[in-house]
């Protein structure tokens, strides 16, 4: 049996909350019998499960940050809510880490302000798996931190490397800066002056990653600013799901090509479960003090319980005591602040 871990998790969070969080968790807690579930939301939705599961305790809320609230200021006025009473849960030592689908922007408030930033993490930065049939990319940040200075990409290189390593499986990562030409003097004044601090501070940093090499995964890791991060991964997640709509309305069209779609029916299937970012659930808030996962918003039960699997696994590979060693022992934070 795995090592026992206890994930706090947001019964409240993402487009079709609380029914396919509460599936998720089922199969989440089937799936891993060290697992223990603090199931966060209103006593009539975490009672009623909490005492038909084993392993599953109900901490009522009586409030819940919607989507197009202001995420610092939520944080700050809605302190029974399910996000920030799962976070302090984590600061309190009653869990070890903390998974939602709920909003963004309120899960990284809550995780700054509440579970804390690590000693000497300049910025906590949102990291994600970008999946592809190749193998999988390590890109971070995707959206916490929009204005930059180029120091900061060094630690979100650094969390982003032992990530990639401790909970991808990836052995030696490469870190490549995401610019717009692989020649080093290429980009803005700001992707120079961060390529120079990367070769001079990152031992894995192999260089400029241009756009298409994130889906060809000619790096392990593409580190960048949380702005065109977000872009980025935006942009990907819109071409696949353009892509595969295309696809199925020609399939669609004509007796002879559904005859041909039947066919190909299993590679299909296969390609679309390799490019799924279901597979690990969520992305991570590196720099924080315990484990943070944000699912996307139109989570499935399937992507919850890989959420929730993710964010015990990120606890049991002591992910944060890592980044803390890593970053205590690299350069003083001091021209970061």
């Amino acid at each position: 049996m795995a090592d026992k871990v206890t994930i706090a998790v947001d019964a409240m969070g993402g487009d079709d909350a609380p029914g396919v969080v509460l599936d998720g968790v089922a199969q989440a807690l089937a799936a891993d019998g060290g697992l223990n579930v603090v199931l966060c939301g209103p006593a009539d939705v975490v009672e009623p499960f909490a005492a038909a599961h084993e392993r599953c305790e109900a901490r009522a809320t009586t409030e819940v940050i919607g989507m197009g609230e202001h995420p610092a200021e939520a944080v700050r006025k809605k302190k029974d809510s399910s996000i920030v009473v799962g976070c302090r849960l984590v600061k309190e030592g009653e869990a070890q880490g903390f998974f939602s689908a709920g909003s963004t922007g309120a899960c990284l408030a809550a995780g700054t302000l509440v579970m804390g930033r690590i000693k000497g993490v300049a910025r906590p930065a949102l990291a994600t798996v970008i999946p592809s049939p190749v193998r999988p990319v390590v890109m971070c940040d995707v959206g916490a931190n929009a204005d930059c200075k180029p120091a900061y990409l060094v630690q979100f290189a650094q969390m982003a490397t032992i990530y990639a390593e401790k909970i991808v499986g990836i052995e030696h990562p490469r870190a490549a800066l995401l610019n717009i030409g692989e020649e080093e003097a290429k980009g803005s004044q700001f992707a120079q002056e961060a390529h120079a601090l990367l070769r001079e501070q990152l031992p894995n940093f192999a260089g400029n990653a241009e756009g298409g090499d994130i889906l060809a995964a000619t790096f392990d890791v593409i580190v960048t600013d949380g702005f065109t991060g977000n872009v980025c991964l935006k942009t990907i997640e819109g071409t696949s799901k353009t892509l595969f709509k295309t696809l199925k309305g020609i399939m669609m069209k004509t007796p002879l090509t559904k005859l041909g779609a039947l066919a190909i029916k299993g590679g299909l299937k296969e390609l679309m479960a390799q490019v799924s970012p279901d597979t690990y659930g969520g992305a991570p808030l590196l720099g924080v003090k315990g484990a943070c996962i944000v699912g996307h918003g139109s989570s499935s039960a399937y992507a919850v319980k890989n959420g929730v699997l993710t964010t015990a696994g990120v606890v049991r590979a002591g992910v944060s005591e890592i980044i803390a060693q890593t970053v205590a022992a690299g350069a003083s934070s001091a021209t970061m602040e």
